[in-house]
């Protein structure tokens, strides 16, 4: 396939996503991000000053006002732009993180960069690139990955894992063979740090000790829960039997608690985002209870951007509130204080 007709494919399939994602039912049916298995122990009498709790944080080395990413999502087409503007705008008012969608789009069509391009609007925030680990099988190198780097100007490399998605995506990059091996060679050249990501079905313990090993500085664990990629991926299938493997494996992965805490057991340091199902400040609030340090939301995120910067700036007033009253109603001024209390208590 030529260059022009690949990249317009990526283009086209990007849109596809975004609409997709807002317009349809694409959320697993059955399988939870398993975080109402858990429950807080509430404190009557607090003994604090609601305005005097603080949420800030520290990831990958610089300070967040608060322990929230918008996940990645999007990039690639103008619609995805101004969703992006809007994203990063907000992000920099509140001192939050943010990831741009897969930028693999840029690497076959340079014309779309300034649909990624946020620094601008957002100067001070963590700031995550996105490539799928995958590409490192399909002529994508260091180059390729310092050329998406630069161009966000990122603090850190997201590799997203997708392999359920790439079986039930028209024509999609099946070869994971010998991927560990390029990912610590990266991992090994690029200076800054690389996080390893799912998509939605979950990172367990034992793989994340060998991406660590592998060299990967944090990880995303992006459970089950939330948006379904095999069903996203089944709106757009092109024949019958993709759109009966996206529906059988509409639910499958790991929910997003299990992954927190079977990860913090083998790695009680490494940098740990929660993602997967979330939805409230409350689910943020118990993930990070389990062991995360911070937590990324994306569907709650493009909803509110694809209606305004306002709608989103709206929601993570809520976020905040909502973080902010679990750390009053437990009783604990600090996230850290939070994580310790042992407040978060496993029903059944």
């Amino acid at each position: 396939m030529n260059p022009s007709s690949l990249s317009a494919q990526t283009q086209t399939r990007k849109a596809d996503h975004l609409r997709i994602c807002l317009d349809e039912d694409v959320q697993f049916n059955s399988t939870t991000n398993g975080l109402e298995r858990y429950r807080f122990s509430h404190c009557c009498l607090p003994e604090l000053d609601w305005n005097e709790i603080t949420l800030k944080t520290t990831f990958l080395g610089k300070q967040l006002l608060a322990p929230l990413l918008i996940s990645s999502m999007t990039g690639g087409t103008e619609e995805a732009g101004i969703i992006n503007q809007r994203l990063a705008s907000v992000a920099q008012h509140y001192k939050i993180a943010m990831g741009v969608g897969s930028q693999r789009v840029v690497v076959e069509k340079p014309q779309v960069a300034s649909t990624f391009a946020v620094r601008s609007r957002a100067p001070d925030i963590l700031l995550f690139a996105n490539l799928g680990a995958v590409q490192l099988n399909y002529d994508y190198g260091l180059d390729e990955c310092l050329r998406l780097v630069d161009l966000l100007e990122a603090d850190a490399l997201i590799l997203h894992l997708n392999p359920l998605q790439e079986c039930i995506q028209p024509k999609g990059d099946t070869n994971f063979k010998g991927l560990l091996d390029k990912i610590n060679h990266l991992c090994n050249k690029l200076q800054l740090p690389v996080i390893a990501k799912e998509v939605g079905n979950g990172i367990s313990a034992t793989m994340a000790e060998k991406l660590i090993a592998a060299g990967v500085t944090a990880i995303d664990v992006a459970g089950a829960g939330g948006t379904s990629w095999a069903k996203v991926e089944s709106e757009r299938a092109g024949n019958a039997q993709q759109r009966r493997m996206g529906m059988t494996f509409a639910d499958w992965g790991l929910p997003t608690a299990e992954c927190i805490t079977s990860i913090r057991t083998i790695a009680p340091q490494v940098p740990l985002i929660a993602s997967g199902g979330l939805r409230d400040g409350l689910d943020v609030a118990k993930a990070i209870a389990l062991g995360a340090d911070i937590a990324g939301l994306a569907w709650p995120f493009l909803q509110a951007a694809a209606q305004s910067e306002a709608a989103v700036d709206a929601l993570v007033e809520v976020l905040i509130a909502e973080i902010t009253t679990v750390l009053f109603c437990t009783g604990n001024a600090t996230l850290k204080e939070l994580k310790h209390s042992g407040a978060l208590q496993r029903l059944g």
